[in-house]
C-alpha cells in the first residue's frame, strides 16, 4: 500500500471515528426497525416430505434428462408443482386455500444422485405446513399412478385390437388353405403366412398377459412430514443481524457524507488531506496556554511551542520575518506568535515580536498584558511618522532576548499596514535581531495579512478547530502563497471562548532596561525617519509603573524560567 493511500484511508477512518455516534445511532435504529418488522410479520412454518420415485409406465426415461436412471426427476419436480397435483392436494386439504395459492407455497428439491423428491410446504401454522406437505406428496403419487394406469390401459387396448386383427387374418388364411391343393406353391405360401400370423398372435397374447398382470408402483413416502417447532421465516437472528448490517451501512454512508460536506475543521488531519497544509503543532483545551499568559517552558504547552520553534527554524535562515496569521477573527494568532517568540528568546535567539492585530477581538492577549510592556508608542505611531522604531521597541522584564512592538494607537492604523513604510520598518528590524515574529490580522478581515506576508520569508497559519471553515482556510493559504511566501504549516488550536472586554490599563513608562544593556545601545538608538516632516511630535505624558507581569508558575523542583523576576 502506498503511503498516500494509507494516509487517506487513515484520515477517512478518523472521520468515521469522529462521527461514531451517528454510526451507532443508525445501527441501533436498524435493529429497532428490524425488531418491529419481525414483530409485525406473520411467521411462516415449513414441513418436508421425502418421496422415493419408482419407474412407472413402459418407457419413463426422458431423453436429455439430468439423471441417467429410468425416471427424469427434474420433470417429476415440475410435475409436483403442476395444476393437476395442486388440485389433488387442495381436495385433500378440504377447507384449505385454492390450488393456485397452494402451488406457490410448495418447493421441491432433488438431492444429487438420488431418486428422491423432497416436497416442502409453507403455511402460517405448524399443522398446516405438515398437512400441506403430505397432501402434495400423496397427490403427486396418486396422479402418477393414475397416469401410469391410464397408459397401461391404453397399451392393452391397442394390443387387443391388434390381436383381434391377427386372429381374423389367421382364420382367413386357414379357410384358403382348405380349398388349396396341398403341395402346390399357393399352399406353401399360405402355410408360411399362417405360421407368421400365428407367431405374432402368440407374442401379442404374451404381451397382453404381461400388461394385465403388471403392478403400477409410482413411488412411496420414505420420510413423513414432521410438525415444525420453529418458524422457517423470518429468523429472528437473521432479521436482527440484517437490520444491524443495514443500519451500519446507512450510518457509515451518512458519516462519510457528513465528513465530505463538513464546512468547518474538526480534525487536524483534514488540513494536509484536503488543503495540502502540514500540521506543525496541535494544541488542545488541556495544553493551550491561558489567554493572558505566556506558556511555561516546563508545561505541555511550552514543550509544544518549543517543538514548533525547532520546526520553524529548520526551514528558515537567520534574519527572516515570520508572519503568524489566522483565518478567523480572535487573538489566536497573537497568542501563538507571542509564545513562539518567547520560545525563540528562551533558546538564545534574539527576537522581535511585532503585533499588528487590532480590534475588539484583541481582548486579554494584548502585548502589554501578556509581556508586561507599554501599550504605546507602537507600530501605528512608527508607520505614521510620530515615533521612531527605538521608541516603539520595548523589552519584557522576563525575556532579555526578546523585544516587542505593540499595535499602538489602533485608531490611526487604518491602511498603514499596506503602506510602503511597512517594508522599511521590517527591513530595519531584521538588521537588529535574529528573527522577527509578526502577529498578523485575520485573512478574512482585510488584505493586511497578505501585505505582511509579502515582506516575510515564511508564514504560519493558526487554525481554530470547530470554528474555522475550510473555505476560509483555502483562501488564507492561497493569499499567503500568491505573494511568494513559504507556508511552513498550520498550528491547530482549540476554539477561543468569548470573553468580556478587559478594563483599560494605565499607560506605563518603558523600563530603564531599554538602554541599560551594554553593547545594545546601537540597536535602541536607531530612529525611523519620520514619514511626514510636518507632523507634530506628541509629547509623552507622565506614565505609571508597568503592572506586574503574569506568568505560569514552574513546577516544583524545577528552576524558574530564565529572566523571570520575583
Amino acid at each position: 500500500m502506498e503511503p498516500a493511500e494509507a494516509g487517506g484511508r487513515s484520515d477517512s477512518l478518523g472521520g468515521l471515528r469522529q462521527r461514531w455516534w451517528l454510526i451507532l445511532l443508525a445501527t441501533g435504529l436498524g435493529v429497532v426497525v428490524a425488531a418491529g418488522w419481525l414483530q409485525a410479520r406473520e411467521p411462516v412454518w415449513e414441513s418436508t416430505t421425502s418421496v422415493l420415485v419408482h419407474p412407472a409406465g413402459p418407457d419413463p426415461n426422458v431423453a436429455g434428462g439430468r439423471t441417467q436412471g429410468p425416471v427424469n426427476l427434474d420433470t417429476e419436480a415440475q410435475l409436483v408443482r403442476s395444476t393437476a397435483v395442486a388440485t389433488g392436494a387442495a381436495e385433500r386439504l378440504a377447507a384449505g386455500p385454492p390450488a393456485a395459492e397452494l402451488a406457490r407455497r410448495v418447493q421441491v428439491e432433488v438431492p444429487p444422485n438420488t431418486s428422491v423428491l423432497k416436497i416442502s410446504f409453507a403455511a402460517t401454522t405448524p399443522a398446516g405446513a405438515q398437512a400441506g406437505s403430505r397432501a402434495f406428496a400423496e397427490a403427486y403419487l396418486h396422479h402418477r399412478e393414475q397416469a401410469a394406469q391410464a397408459e397401461l390401459a391404453a397399451q392393452m387396448a391397442a394390443i387387443e385390437t391388434r390381436r383381434d386383427e391377427l386372429a381374423d387374418t389367421l382364420t382367413e388364411v386357414n379357410d384358403r388353405l382348405t380349398v388349396t391343393a396341398p403341395g402346390t406353391p399357393a399352399a406353401v405360401n399360405l402355410e408360411s403366412q399362417r405360421d407368421s400370423v400365428a407367431d405374432q398372435l402368440t407374442a401379442m397374447n404374451d404381451r397382453l398377459n404381461q400388461l394385465a398382470t403388471a403392478t403400477v408402483a409410482a413411488g412411496e413416502i420414505i420420510s413423513e412430514p414432521r410438525l415444525p417447532t420453529d418458524p422457517s421465516w423470518p429468523k429472528p437472528i437473521i432479521g436482527l443481524a440484517s437490520g444491524a448490517a443495514l443500519g451500519l451501512a446507512v450510518g457509515v454512508g451518512a458519516a462519510a457524507l457528513a465528513e465530505r460536506l463538513a464546512r468547518r475543521l474538526r480534525r487536524p488531519a483534514d488540513l494536509p488531506r484536503r488543503l495540502g497544509v502540514p500540521v506543525l503543532a496541535t494544541l488542545t483545551a488541556a495544553t493551550m496556554p491561558r489567554h493572558d499568559e505566556i506558556a511555561s517552558p516546563y508545561g505541555p504547552a511550552g514543550r509544544l511551542f518549543d517543538r514548533l520553534r525547532n520546526e520553524v527554524l529548520s526551514g528558515l535562515a537567520t534574519g527572516q520575518v515570520i508572519v503568524v496569521a489566522s483565518a478567523t477573527g480572535g487573538a489566536a494568532s497573537r497568542l501563538t506568535a507571542a509564545n513562539l517568540a518567547a520560545s525563540l528568546a528562551r533558546s538564545g535567539h534574539e527576537a522581535i515580536l511585532v503585533d499588528t492585530v487590532a480590534g475588539p477581538d484583541s481582548g486579554d492577549t494584548a502585548l502589554n498584558r501578556l509581556l508586561g510592556t507599554p501599550a504605546t508608542p507602537g507600530l501605528s505611531e512608527v508607520l505614521a511618522g510620530r515615533a521612531g522604531i527605538a521608541e516603539a521597541l520595548h523589552r519584557p522584564p522576563r525575556f532579555p532576548r526578546l523585544r516587542t512592538i505593540s499595535m499602538g494607537a489602533t485608531a490611526t492604523a487604518t491602511g498603514l499596514l499596506q503602506s510602503p513604510a511597512l517594508r522599511t520598518v521590517l527591513l530595519t528590524l531584521t538588521t537588529q535581531t535574529g528573527y522577527v515574529v509578526v502577529a498578523a490580522p485575520p485573512t478574512t478581515a482585510s488584505a493586511d495579512a497578505q501585505s505582511l506576508a509579502s515582506h516575510a520569508g515564511a508564514a504560519l497559519l493558526v487554525v481554530e478547530r470547530h470554528r474555522t471553515r475550510f473555505a476560509d482556510l483555502a483562501d488564507a493559504a492561497d493569499q499567503l502563497r500568491r505573494v511568494g511566501t513559504t507556508l511552513l504549516g498550520a498550528v491547530v488550536v482549540p476554539p477561543a471562548t468569548r470573553r468580556e472586554p478587559p478594563p483599560d490599563l494605565p499607560e506605563v513608562e518603558p523600563p530603564p532596561a531599554e538602554t541599560a544593556e551594554a553593547g545594545d545601545t546601537e540597536g535602541h538608538t536607531l530612529v525611523m525617519p519620520r514619514l511626514a516632516a510636518d507632523a507634530p511630535v506628541p509629547t509623552q505624558p507622565e506614565r505609571k509603573s508597568p503592572p506586574a507581569p503574569r506568568c505560569a508558575a514552574a513546577p516544583p523542583g524545577k528552576p524558574a524560567p530564565r529572566g523571570a523576576t520575583d
